[in-house]
Protein backbone atom coordinates (compact mmCIF):
# COMPACT_ATOMS: atom_id res chain seq x y z
CA UNK A 1 0.00 0.00 0.00
CA UNK A 2 1.19 3.57 -0.91
CA UNK A 3 1.91 5.95 1.73
CA UNK A 4 1.19 9.20 0.89
CA UNK A 5 3.10 12.77 2.15
CA UNK A 6 0.32 14.81 4.39
CA UNK A 7 0.15 18.32 3.54
CA UNK A 8 -1.73 21.14 5.96
CA UNK A 9 -2.40 24.63 7.12
CA UNK A 10 -3.86 25.74 9.97
CA UNK A 11 -5.13 29.10 10.54
CA UNK A 12 -2.41 30.66 7.88
CA UNK A 13 -2.86 34.80 7.16
CA UNK A 14 -1.27 35.59 3.63
CA UNK A 15 0.25 39.08 2.62
CA UNK A 16 3.02 41.07 0.95
CA UNK A 17 4.42 43.58 3.40
CA UNK A 18 1.22 45.00 5.06
CA UNK A 19 -1.00 43.89 2.56
CA UNK A 20 -3.03 40.77 3.95
CA UNK A 21 -4.72 38.91 1.04
CA UNK A 22 -6.13 35.73 2.84
CA UNK A 23 -6.98 35.39 6.51
CA UNK A 24 -7.17 32.43 8.69
CA UNK A 25 -7.03 29.53 6.27
CA UNK A 26 -7.23 25.94 7.41
CA UNK A 27 -7.08 23.58 4.97
CA UNK A 28 -6.77 19.53 4.62
CA UNK A 29 -5.30 18.47 1.18
CA UNK A 30 -6.45 14.23 0.50
CA UNK A 31 -3.35 12.45 -0.20
CA UNK A 32 -3.40 10.77 -3.50
CA UNK A 33 -6.37 12.65 -4.97
CA UNK A 34 -6.34 15.79 -7.22
CA UNK A 35 -7.52 18.99 -5.51
CA UNK A 36 -8.50 22.34 -7.45
CA UNK A 37 -8.41 25.75 -5.61
CA UNK A 38 -11.19 27.94 -7.52
CA UNK A 39 -12.75 31.71 -7.14
CA UNK A 40 -13.00 34.86 -8.89
CA UNK A 41 -9.57 36.62 -9.66
CA UNK A 42 -7.65 38.48 -6.21
CA UNK A 43 -9.53 35.71 -3.96
CA UNK A 44 -5.95 34.58 -2.96
CA UNK A 45 -5.71 31.04 -5.14
CA UNK A 46 -2.45 31.78 -6.42
CA UNK A 47 -0.89 33.30 -2.78
CA UNK A 48 -2.36 30.39 -0.85
CA UNK A 49 -0.77 28.02 -3.49
CA UNK A 50 2.74 29.92 -2.79
CA UNK A 51 2.40 29.35 0.91
CA UNK A 52 1.91 25.51 0.52
CA UNK A 53 5.36 25.36 -1.25
CA UNK A 54 6.97 27.70 1.16
CA UNK A 55 7.22 30.36 -1.78
CA UNK A 56 5.57 32.95 0.77
CA UNK A 57 5.66 32.34 4.49
CA UNK A 58 2.76 33.13 6.32
CA UNK A 59 2.20 36.13 8.45
CA UNK A 60 0.48 33.62 10.67
CA UNK A 61 -0.43 30.23 11.13
CA UNK A 62 1.73 26.98 9.83
CA UNK A 63 1.71 25.20 6.73
CA UNK A 64 2.67 21.59 7.83
CA UNK A 65 3.92 18.41 5.96
CA UNK A 66 3.62 15.15 7.56
CA UNK A 67 2.64 17.11 11.02
CA UNK A 68 6.10 19.27 10.77
CA UNK A 69 6.33 23.16 9.62
CA UNK A 70 7.23 22.98 6.20
CA UNK A 71 9.73 26.04 7.52
CA UNK A 72 11.35 23.16 9.24
CA UNK A 73 12.63 21.40 6.19
CA UNK A 74 15.90 22.03 4.27
CA UNK A 75 15.55 23.06 0.32
CA UNK A 76 16.60 20.20 -1.10
CA UNK A 77 14.69 17.44 0.99
CA UNK A 78 10.93 19.67 0.60
CA UNK A 79 12.20 19.64 -3.06
CA UNK A 80 12.12 15.81 -3.40
CA UNK A 81 8.49 15.25 -1.80
CA UNK A 82 6.96 18.74 -3.00
CA UNK A 83 7.09 19.55 -6.80
CA UNK A 84 5.92 23.31 -7.85
CA UNK A 85 4.95 24.29 -11.67
CA UNK A 86 4.33 28.15 -11.13
CA UNK A 87 2.05 29.68 -13.59
CA UNK A 88 4.06 31.29 -17.09
CA UNK A 89 7.98 29.73 -16.21
CA UNK A 90 10.48 30.54 -18.53
CA UNK A 91 13.91 28.95 -19.65
CA UNK A 92 16.75 29.88 -20.63
CA UNK A 93 17.33 30.82 -24.43
CA UNK A 94 18.63 27.93 -26.29
CA UNK A 95 17.78 24.92 -23.68
CA UNK A 96 17.08 21.52 -24.81
CA UNK A 97 14.22 19.66 -23.38
CA UNK A 98 16.98 17.13 -22.21
CA UNK A 99 18.49 19.74 -20.51
CA UNK A 100 15.16 21.05 -18.69
CA UNK A 101 14.00 18.28 -17.69
CA UNK A 102 17.07 17.09 -16.30
CA UNK A 103 17.49 20.28 -13.89
CA UNK A 104 14.35 18.75 -12.42
CA UNK A 105 17.08 15.86 -10.80
CA UNK A 106 18.77 19.14 -8.72
CA UNK A 107 17.57 17.90 -5.36
CA UNK A 108 18.13 14.34 -5.65
CA UNK A 109 22.59 15.39 -6.62
CA UNK A 110 25.37 16.19 -4.09
CA UNK A 111 27.53 19.20 -4.32
CA UNK A 112 29.37 18.38 -7.77
CA UNK A 113 26.14 17.45 -9.32
CA UNK A 114 27.36 14.42 -10.87
CA UNK A 115 24.72 12.30 -12.46
CA UNK A 116 23.87 8.24 -11.32
CA UNK A 117 21.69 6.22 -13.17
CA UNK A 118 18.94 7.03 -11.06
CA UNK A 119 18.89 10.30 -12.54
CA UNK A 120 19.28 9.21 -16.31
CA UNK A 121 16.14 6.90 -15.38
CA UNK A 122 14.48 9.34 -13.94
CA UNK A 123 14.51 11.67 -16.58
CA UNK A 124 13.23 9.24 -19.34
CA UNK A 125 10.46 8.38 -17.24
CA UNK A 126 9.37 11.70 -16.73
CA UNK A 127 10.10 12.31 -20.52
CA UNK A 128 8.06 8.93 -21.50
CA UNK A 129 4.79 9.73 -19.33
CA UNK A 130 4.24 12.71 -20.53
CA UNK A 131 4.78 11.86 -24.01
CA UNK A 132 7.82 14.24 -24.52
CA UNK A 133 10.79 11.83 -25.28
CA UNK A 134 10.37 12.71 -29.23
CA UNK A 135 11.30 16.14 -28.10
CA UNK A 136 14.30 15.31 -25.90
CA UNK A 137 16.88 16.90 -28.48
CA UNK A 138 14.70 20.27 -29.27
CA UNK A 139 14.66 23.63 -28.02
CA UNK A 140 12.23 24.45 -25.56
CA UNK A 141 11.65 27.60 -27.29
CA UNK A 142 10.84 25.96 -30.44
CA UNK A 143 7.59 24.15 -28.57
CA UNK A 144 3.89 24.75 -28.82
CA UNK A 145 2.24 25.61 -25.99
CA UNK A 146 1.06 22.48 -25.21
CA UNK A 147 3.98 21.01 -25.81
CA UNK A 148 5.87 23.49 -23.51
CA UNK A 149 3.60 23.07 -20.72
CA UNK A 150 3.92 19.11 -20.90
CA UNK A 151 7.54 19.52 -20.72
CA UNK A 152 7.55 21.80 -17.54
CA UNK A 153 5.29 19.08 -16.16
CA UNK A 154 8.35 16.81 -17.10
CA UNK A 155 10.76 18.59 -15.28
CA UNK A 156 8.89 18.73 -12.32
CA UNK A 157 8.11 14.83 -12.29
CA UNK A 158 11.98 14.21 -12.83
CA UNK A 159 11.95 15.60 -8.98
CA UNK A 160 9.95 12.50 -8.64
CA UNK A 161 7.60 14.49 -5.71
CA UNK A 162 4.37 12.87 -3.83
CA UNK A 163 3.05 16.15 -4.05
CA UNK A 164 2.75 18.09 -7.17
CA UNK A 165 1.06 21.88 -7.13
CA UNK A 166 0.20 23.89 -9.90
CA UNK A 167 -0.77 27.59 -10.25
CA UNK A 168 -2.72 27.29 -13.40
CA UNK A 169 -1.21 24.86 -15.70
CA UNK A 170 -4.20 25.57 -18.08
CA UNK A 171 -3.24 29.31 -18.62
CA UNK A 172 -3.23 30.67 -22.46
CA UNK A 173 -3.76 26.83 -23.58
CA UNK A 174 -6.58 26.17 -26.03
CA UNK A 175 -8.95 23.71 -25.22
CA UNK A 176 -7.47 20.68 -27.17
CA UNK A 177 -4.18 21.33 -25.10
CA UNK A 178 -6.11 22.31 -21.59
CA UNK A 179 -7.36 18.82 -21.89
CA UNK A 180 -4.52 17.29 -22.95
CA UNK A 181 -2.59 18.90 -19.50
CA UNK A 182 -5.61 17.94 -17.32
CA UNK A 183 -5.75 14.21 -18.86
CA UNK A 184 -2.28 13.76 -18.40
CA UNK A 185 -2.50 14.89 -14.08
CA UNK A 186 -5.29 12.56 -14.01
CA UNK A 187 -2.73 9.74 -15.94
CA UNK A 188 -0.02 11.04 -13.22
CA UNK A 189 -2.44 10.53 -10.20
CA UNK A 190 -3.72 7.22 -11.39
CA UNK A 191 -0.90 5.69 -12.33
CA UNK A 192 1.80 7.01 -9.51
CA UNK A 193 -0.44 7.91 -7.34
CA UNK A 194 0.52 11.72 -7.13
CA UNK A 195 -1.56 13.81 -5.35
CA UNK A 196 -2.05 16.92 -7.17
CA UNK A 197 -3.12 20.32 -6.11
CA UNK A 198 -3.56 23.11 -8.47
CA UNK A 199 -5.27 26.62 -9.04
CA UNK A 200 -8.08 26.72 -12.29
CA UNK A 201 -9.55 29.25 -13.52
CA UNK A 202 -12.12 27.41 -15.70
CA UNK A 203 -14.74 25.84 -12.97
CA UNK A 204 -15.99 23.41 -15.26
CA UNK A 205 -13.02 21.55 -16.07
CA UNK A 206 -12.00 21.69 -12.49
CA UNK A 207 -15.00 19.80 -11.33
CA UNK A 208 -14.98 17.50 -13.95
CA UNK A 209 -11.00 16.49 -13.13
CA UNK A 210 -11.07 16.90 -9.73
CA UNK A 211 -11.64 14.61 -6.73
CA UNK A 212 -11.73 17.78 -3.91
CA UNK A 213 -12.78 21.24 -4.78
CA UNK A 214 -11.84 24.40 -2.00
CA UNK A 215 -13.72 27.54 -3.23
CA UNK A 216 -12.40 31.25 -2.20
CA UNK A 217 -13.67 34.38 -2.05
CA UNK A 218 -12.13 37.27 -1.15
CA UNK A 219 -9.23 35.72 0.78
CA UNK A 220 -10.93 33.42 2.56
CA UNK A 221 -12.44 29.60 2.07
CA UNK A 222 -15.88 29.73 1.35
CA UNK A 223 -17.09 25.70 0.88
CA UNK A 224 -14.50 22.73 0.89
CA UNK A 225 -15.49 18.76 -0.71
CA UNK A 226 -16.51 16.85 -3.95
CA UNK A 227 -17.03 19.08 -6.48
CA UNK A 228 -21.03 18.36 -6.07
CA UNK A 229 -20.70 19.70 -2.74
CA UNK A 230 -19.39 22.51 -3.94
CA UNK A 231 -20.05 23.72 -7.28
CA UNK A 232 -23.97 24.75 -6.07
CA UNK A 233 -26.54 27.41 -7.59
CA UNK A 234 -25.43 29.27 -4.01
CA UNK A 235 -21.98 29.21 -4.76
CA UNK A 236 -22.14 30.64 -7.98
CA UNK A 237 -23.93 33.53 -6.37
CA UNK A 238 -21.68 34.16 -3.36
CA UNK A 239 -18.62 33.69 -5.04
CA UNK A 240 -18.75 34.09 -8.32
CA UNK A 241 -21.43 36.81 -8.26
CA UNK A 242 -23.58 35.46 -10.72
CA UNK A 243 -26.74 33.53 -11.11
CA UNK A 244 -26.47 29.88 -12.26
CA UNK A 245 -28.31 26.43 -13.16
CA UNK A 246 -25.85 23.26 -11.88
CA UNK A 247 -26.90 20.40 -14.08
CA UNK A 248 -25.08 17.13 -13.97
CA UNK A 249 -21.91 16.71 -16.91
CA UNK A 250 -23.38 14.23 -19.42
CA UNK A 251 -19.81 13.26 -20.02
CA UNK A 252 -18.37 12.95 -16.89
CA UNK A 253 -21.69 13.28 -14.08
CA UNK A 254 -19.88 15.61 -11.83
CA UNK A 255 -21.79 19.41 -11.74
CA UNK A 256 -21.69 21.65 -14.61
CA UNK A 257 -22.71 25.42 -14.31
CA UNK A 258 -24.71 26.87 -16.87
CA UNK A 259 -24.07 30.90 -16.29
CA UNK A 260 -27.62 32.83 -16.21
CA UNK A 261 -27.55 36.79 -17.59
CA UNK A 262 -29.71 39.24 -16.91
CA UNK A 263 -31.66 38.70 -19.68
CA UNK A 264 -32.45 34.77 -18.84
CA UNK A 265 -34.49 32.69 -16.93
CA UNK A 266 -34.05 29.26 -15.27
CA UNK A 267 -36.61 26.55 -16.97
CA UNK A 268 -35.13 23.38 -14.65
CA UNK A 269 -35.53 22.21 -11.06
CA UNK A 270 -31.99 23.79 -9.79
CA UNK A 271 -32.24 27.22 -9.72
CA UNK A 272 -30.15 30.47 -7.90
Amino acid sequence: MTIHHTLSASGITLGYGERIIARDLTLDLPPGRITSIVGPNGCGKSTTLHALCRLLQPVAGTVQLDGAALSSYRGKALARVLGLLPQSPTAPEGITVTELVGRGRHPHQGMMGRWSNRDHEAVAHALDITSTADLADRCVDELSGGQRQRVWIAMVLAQEPDILLLDEPTTYLDIANQLEVLDLLTDLNTRLGTTIVMVLHDLGLAARYSDHLIAMHAGAIYATGTPAEVVTPETMREVFGIRAQVIPDPVSGAPLVLPLGRHHTTTGTVTS
